[in-house]
């Protein structure tokens, strides 16, 4: 971005408040912008990633290896061009305010809430999601079942659905809103279930029917209820910490698996990406291993829900240098799932990749804990839309065609899985 551009940014919000936080209020955004930083080298990015240790007035939304999304307080504009121009680097701003968009998306929100109804025209709550889970066992008791992997640190439920039309299916695991403000993934995750359930489609009638599927649709509860209460832009676990004020740990990177290895994840409790005091710290993250452990020879395929970037990530997280023994039949199959995302009307392109090759190194997170340790041969971190212009604030509207196009995707996955012989039973 030109220097120039930057101090008209600065003129405009030289007298603009930031945040606001006060007891019993939400987190505010005011002015937040969000720009996107190019770099080249590993230098760049080592300067340009010390600006997040300053929390107050930096936060990482958005990792790649030639780029970084930056959100930015009004104030420390100044600083970000100061180290624009020391890197070398480029950068450009994608969201002028992040508090509109959040506005926006709590203006939909209350607009679809009218009629009191479940639905995927805005974003549902924990409770919204609860209830609706219980009516959906209610109407079909002999395809669903409850299931319920533990307690979260502040003592809420943390609930899954199975769904099996007939013995002797392979299994499909789904994990999702393990972070917490990643709300399109909750919300797919949902109108999936509705979509097993109800589709009259022979596609998808087939692809429900010929696998048993286990959705945790929240698992990061807390800081889940958090993100809709208090603060939006919530990512973390709601633990609090015994060596820092800061509260909450990377739910994706305290996993038993590589865990903190080769800068995999940040030893600071303040760090978006705090891997926590010790794997499996988290009371959440244990219990989904627990589950998966107790369950793993009934599930062949397991796909983490994620947002943002459009990307289909495999193992292995923790290094770039190895590759997984299969990793040419995932890339086989991430690729069928791309194919058939971008064959639909809207377009839309997914990359896919190892988690470390296409991003950065990021250990202990729950696809390779799968992988490594409980031998899900087929394991990935699905990122949703977008790629940017919204982020985390992904207008409601963008909920069904993101889920008919993860849809479209997972029939094309398992087909291909089911090709290359990883759909049997164990």
């Amino acid at each position: 971005m030109a220097l120039n551009s930057f101090l008209i940014a600065l003129a405009l919000v030289v007298l603009v408040q930031g945040a606001s936080f006060g007891q019993d209020e939400r987190v505010r955004y005011d002015n937040y912008s969000v720009y996107k930083v190019k770099f080249e080298t590993s230098e760049q990015r080592s300067l340009l990633k010390k600006l997040v240790e300053d929390r107050e007035n930096f936060r990482l939304w958005q990792e790649a290896q030639d780029e970084l999304h930056l959100m930015i307080t009004p104030s420390a504009l100044g600083e970000l061009e100061t180290v624009i121009r020391k890197t070398n680097s480029s950068a450009k701003l994608f969201i002028s305010n992040v508090q509109e968009l959040i506005d926006l998306e709590e203006e939909a929100n209350i607009k679809a809430s009218r009629d009191g109804s479940f639905g995927w025209t805005k974003y549902n709550s924990l409770a919204e999601i609860y209830a609706w889970l219980d009516e959906i066992l209610v109407a079909y008791p002999a395809i669903t079942e409850s299931f319920i992997l533990g307690q979260s640190y502040e003592g809420r439920t943390i609930r899954g659905i199975k769904i099996s039309y007939k013995s002797n299916n392979p299994g499909v695991f789904i994990e999702s809103n393990i972070h917490a403000r990643e709300w399109i993934t909750s919300a797919t995750a949902t109108w999936l279930i509705n979509e097993f359930l109800t589709s009259t489609d022979e596609l998808v009638r087939d692809l429900a029917q010929n696998h048993d599927w286990y959705i945790v649709p929240v698992l990061n509860v807390d800081g889940f209820a958090y993100s809709h209460e208090k603060d939006r832009m919530w990512r973390k676990t709601r633990q609090p910490s015994d060596i820092s004020s800061c509260v909450g740990v990377d739910p994706n990177r305290n996993y038993d698996s590589h865990w903190m290895e080769n800068g995999g994840a940040s030893s600071d409790p303040c760090a978006e990406d705090y891997g926590g005091p010790n794997p499996f710290s988290e009371p959440e993250v244990q219990a989904l291993a627990d589950f998966v452990s107790s369950n793993k020879d009934k599930i062949n395929v397991l796909l983490a829900f994620h947002s943002y970037s459009q990307l289909l990530l495999s193992p292995y997280g923790h290094t770039e240098e190895e590759f997984p023994p299969n990793f040419d039949d995932m890339m086989e199959v991430a690729k069928a799932f791309g194919d058939a995302v971008e064959s639909l009307p809207y377009g839309t392109v997914y990359r896919y990749g190892s988690s470390s090759g296409i991003l950065y190194p990021a250990s202990g997170a729950t696809i390779d804990w799968a992988y490594n340790e409980q031998g899900v041969e087929i394991s990935y971190t699905i990122e949703f839309r977008d790629t940017g212009r919204y982020g985390f604030i992904l207008p409601p509207v963008h909920i069904i065609p993101n889920a008919e196009e993860a849809l479209v995707g997972i029939v094309a996955l398992l087909d291909k899985c089911e090709e290359l012989g990883y759909l049997k039973l164990k």
